[in-house]
């Protein structure tokens, strides 16, 4: 990479090499559980904890409808407190699983973002999403890692650049949001 262009291109040609069939199906996921008042777990950590707390607040924030019911979302990395007690006193592997376990119902979504998809603490709250009956959803790069199998629904960013499968994944996050809203 020897410039701020070849990046952009990198990017944008990553993003025209994205399958929308999942992203549609994400999309679907999204509005059934809008319309059955189920809630939606999101998380992610590091870029993908960012990412995922900025589609939270788009989505509680900008998808208000007088006919229709408000999304559900929760932000799992949000609650520092929370997230901390259990890396401290149980293990980071469980900062997103407990809460969640706590929190959702079957019929409820899991939205996991990770780059590489070997996060361990996110592969473990996939485990827990499905024990629960949740609809699973992951974003990843690469080969897609431990996570695409735990999904059902998945995107593979087609990238081995982290930054580059981060870019991608706010974006299939606008777009998503762009589409329920």
């Amino acid at each position: 990479m020897n410039n701020v262009r070849d990046y952009f291109e990198l990017v944008s040609d990553t993003l025209r090499r994205l399958p929308p069939e999942p992203i549609e199906r994400i999309v679907a996921c999204l509005r059934q559980a809008r319309a059955a008042n189920r809630r939606i777990f999101v998380f992610g950590n590091g870029g993908s904890s960012a990412n995922a707390s900025h589609f939270v607040n788009d989505m509680v924030k900008s998808t208000v409808r007088p006919d229709q019911p408000r999304f559900k979302l929760i932000c799992l990395s949000d609650n520092v407190p929370t997230l901390t007690a259990y890396a401290n006193d149980v293990s980071y592997d469980v900062i997103f699983a407990e809460p969640m376990a706590a929190l959702a119902e079957p019929g409820d979504v899991a939205l996991a973002l990770s780059g590489s998809g070997n996060s361990p603490n996110v592969l473990k709250a996939m485990d827990v999403a499905k024990e629960m009956e949740l609809t699973r959803i992951g974003l990843t790069g690469f080969a897609g890692g431990k996570l695409k199998d735990k999904c059902d629904v998945c995107v593979i960013v087609p990238s081995d650049s982290m930054q580059v499968i981060e870019d991608a994944h706010l974006v299939i996050l606008h777009s998503v949001f762009l589409a329920v809203r």
